[in-house]
């Protein structure tokens, strides 16, 4: 795999991209097929376990090394509860708090594990983008401001999927180890976590509409589980944790602009303001990455001031 930081940097977006086209594939799913969150989660894990498995052998990585047994287990268990508890908190809590609760301390969660755990400094200009990219996402959000009949237990659950994900974020940029190999094993330990829940919940979607089901799932496995986890932990592998955060929102973007375009959902000008700040966010982090990379600026040394900015509450998550 290329070791370029515009390359990886593409791969994060595709797989953030993904995402985002992925919740709204799911959101669909949850109207017409008669499938919970947990069960979706679980078929959507299932077919990319099955979609990856049999592509293996033909997705040769070289200077990569097989993950560890318990890396592998550790990956997997994050990756179900992130995503578990995700909607968990959206029935708890609602859809536009959760969704900055979660993905916006997600980059601050990050940023502070990266510090501490991979000596990764991000410096002021990188705790002052951070800081746009949740007002941007705040912003993005603002026109579904609805809470659901829990938002402190929601609040609660949602940074508890945030954790999850910075928790999984670290691991896999700690670690050089094959993308494929980790999206793998983390499907495959997804899968069995959330096989009882789903069960409880309701696993079988319903006659009517079978065959949009069907079509739905495989593309929900494919594109945005199989491809987008291979593309995300790849990217890992150059891209500091802390911009791979950043360049992550991009989920909510593509959401909110397949929502506008496809469902023809009004945008107000706050989330246009949000969209356009978040992107600028993107880009600038994006291309400080690629400057320190490049040897042309280093990195610029973490302060007491950028210590306090990166862990500010940026009222979200």
């Amino acid at each position: 795999m290329p070791k370029s930081v515009g390359f990886n940097l593409s791969c994060i977006a595709l797989a953030a991209i993904s995402w985002g086209v992925g919740g709204f594939v799911a959101a669909i799913l949850y109207h017409r097929s008669g499938l919970g969150p947990i069960a979706v989660t679980f078929w959507r894990y299932a077919g990319g376990l099955a979609l990856l498995a049999a592509l293996r052998p033909l997705l040769r990585t070289s200077g990569t090394r097989r993950p560890k047994p318990r890396r592998l287990i550790l990956n997997g268990l994050g990756m179900a509860l992130y995503q578990t508890t995700y909607y968990v908190a959206i029935a708890l809590g609602g859809v536009g708090m959760v969704t900055v609760v979660t993905l916006g301390s997600g980059p601050i969660l990050i940023a502070i594990g990266a510090r501490l755990f991979l000596g990764e400094r991000m410096g002021r200009t990188g705790a002052l983008t951070v800081g746009a990219s949740v007002v941007g996402l705040t912003l993005l959000v603002a026109q579904n401001p609805q809470t659901g009949p829990h938002p402190l237990a929601g609040m609660a659950v949602a940074l508890v999927s945030a954790a999850g994900y910075a928790g999984v974020t670290l691991l896999n940029r700690a670690e050089s180890d094959d993308p494929y190999d980790s999206a793998l094993a983390g499907f495959a330990i997804g899968t069995a976590a959330l096989l009882p829940l789903a069960a409880f919940e309701g696993p079988l979607p319903h006659a009517e509409h079978l065959g949009e089901t069907l079509a739905l799932l495989a593309f929900l496995g494919a594109i945005p589980t199989a491809l987008a986890y291979a593309l995300f932990f790849q990217g890992l592998r150059v891209v500091r944790a802390t911009t791979a955060s950043v360049v992550a929102l991009s989920e909510p973007l593509a959401a909110v602009a397949l929502g506008a375009l496809v469902l023809h959902e009004p945008l107000t000008p706050w989330s246009a303001a949000g969209g356009a700040t978040l992107l600028a966010a993107v880009a600038a982090l994006a291309l400080q990455e690629r400057r320190a990379r490049d040897g042309r600026v280093r990195p610029e040394p973490a302060s007491e001031d950028s210590t306090a900015a990166a862990v500010a509450p940026r009222g979200s998550a």
